[in-house]
């Protein structure tokens, strides 16, 4: 049974998502145990590929036994078996803490909405693991498709955010097609394993030169690079909370891992980076979606927005350190999308349990939060020391590695615009700890005997995000581990 772990990763929820869609119209009950059942599986099974990757090295899995180019591969190595358990945790976990928030809004609606989760992260794993051009292509639809509706179910403006996403989503498609088009013309092939074997041969491709620029800007577009950015404020904001602790921590990352995966494994490190110019201007692209995403990010005032832009600048981060071309910042970049996939899930849980608290995420409905919601407080602290970068959260490591990289690439305005991210980062998170903490002001500064009285969400939310809080920490700790049994023994020998 082992040995089909790799097919069973995308199987299992795409084989329940059906099964719970009919449960909806059997006995509702059911929907959700099945639901965390097959998401829990998932995850058992990522947590044990991810073992064997360690012990053994990469497992390569031939669907139905037909080999490449007519068969579909499917690739566990290094780079993603630590993405892969990443992407189920977040999933599990949101789920499980979004249980009331999704009975109480989707009553009528529980097993097709729950079915939407489950398509959406078959989406999601499948493109993480797929060693096929093509079929990413295909899993990127079934993952966007999902994602559109289960941003559309949300009320007031969700409907109208999820159309502008569509619209985009359609567009950064199409480039990536275009791109993987022409990868076609120029190799003959769609295996990711058989075009990057041939790439020594065609260094000077015209036509893989214009295919890495189209691919790369799909990727851009659904990662939402600055100034590419103008759907996901809106779509993560007004998405249903539970769809949003879904969507927000994946999307962007499970992209980037795309721009990685392309740049490392089909184009090769030494075509990849073989145009200074291009790496260059796609770095000050980055430093641009640093700088704009975090002043965006000070003029909002809903917690919800807020992190949304934040969610911009991160994207920055990831993208300059890639196309810094060095291993410290290739190894940075990947690091966070693992980091920044665990604080993004623990940030929107928290505003999720206060949302569904207090009704509402606007800066002045925040006041004596910190006495009313201890505990939710206590994971939105982590998570935001996280993202700040305060060791030992893993944020520190991540964003560590990529200013180094930035130094030793000579990119010092990546470096600057990293650090004045981290700055305004801490303006953002403690504007919200004084709030939270002090107003309304009275004697003792929050520290009054007759202050707020606490009433804290139900156990089922609060325990996930505590859990998810905690992983910060632990990342952090083994930040050591992750990156050197598995980031830099997935990134070529050639990169220096």
């Amino acid at each position: 049974m082992t040995q089909h772990f790799p097919a069973l990763l995308i199987i299992v929820p795409l084989l329940s998502a059906l099964a719970v869609s009919a449960m909806g119209w059997i006995d509702r009950r059911w929907c959700f145990p099945l639901a965390v059942a097959s998401l829990g599986g998932a995850l058992a099974i990522s947590v044990s590929l991810l073992a064997q990757v360690m012990a053994a090295g990469p497992i390569v899995y031939q669907m139905a036994g037909w080999r490449p180019p007519i068969g579909i591969t499917y690739v566990i190595d290094y780079l993603n078996a630590p993405v892969l358990v990443v992407v189920l945790a977040a999933a599990f976990l949101n789920l499980i803490g979004a249980k009331v928030r999704i009975e109480e809004e989707f009553e009528e609606k529980l097993g097709a909405y729950l079915a939407l989760y489950l398509l959406f992260l078959s989406g999601m794993v499948g493109i993480v693991a797929t060693g096929d051009a093509f079929n990413l292509y295909v899993l990127l639809e079934i993952a966007s498709l999902t994602g559109y509706a289960l941003i559309g179910l949300g009320k007031e403006r969700a409907p109208l955010s999820s159309l502008n996403y569509l619209f985009m989503g359609t567009i950064g498609a199409s480039f990536y097609l275009l791109g993987i088009g022409y990868i076609y013309i120029a190799t003959g092939t769609l295996n990711m394993a058989d075009i990057s074997n041939m790439m020594p041969q065609l260094m000077g491709s015209g036509t893989l030169f214009l295919a890495l620029i189209i691919c790369m800007t799909g990727l851009f577009v659904k990662m939402a690079l600055f100034p590419m950015h103008g759907w996901l404020p809106n779509a993560y904001s007004n998405a249903p909370s539970s769809s949003a602790g879904l969507i927000a921590p994946l999307t962007t990352k499970v992209m980037i891992y795309a721009m990685v995966r392309l740049g490392l494994t089909i184009f090769t490190p030494e075509f990849t980076f073989s145009r200074a110019v291009l790496s260059e201007t796609i770095v000050w692209l980055a430093v641009g979606a640093i700088i704009a995403g975090s002043l965006l990010a000070l003029m909002q005032r809903r917690l919800s927005r807020m992190l949304t832009y934040v969610i911009v600048a991160e994207v920055g981060y990831m993208v300059g350190g890639f196309w810094l071309g060095n291993k410290t910042g290739i190894t940075g970049a990947t690091l966070h999308i693992i980091n920044d996939a665990a604080m993004t899930l623990t940030l929107f849980m928290a505003v999720s349990t206060i949302t569904w608290k207090l009704g509402s995420d606007k800066f002045e409905d925040l006041k004596g939060l910190f006495g009313k919601m201890p505990f939710t407080m206590l994971g939105f602290v982590l998570a935001a020391l996280a993202v700040i970068g305060i060791p030992p959260t893993c944020g520190f490591f991540s964003k560590w590695y990529l200013i180094t990289g930035g130094i030793e690439a000579g990119q010092w305005g990546f470096v600057g615009a990293l650090l004045f991210s981290s700055l305004v980062n801490a303006v953002l998170f403690f504007r919200i700890f004084e709030i939270a903490f002090f107003e309304p002001f009275a004697t003792g500064h929050g520290h009054h005997d007759h202050g707020p009285a606490m009433s804290e969400a139900p156990a089922s939310m609060v325990a996930p995000l505590i859990i998810a809080a905690l992983s910060l920490i632990v990342l952090g700790l083994y930040t050591g581990d992750i990156v050197t049994k598995l980031i830099q023994l997935a990134i070529p020998a050639g990169i220096a």
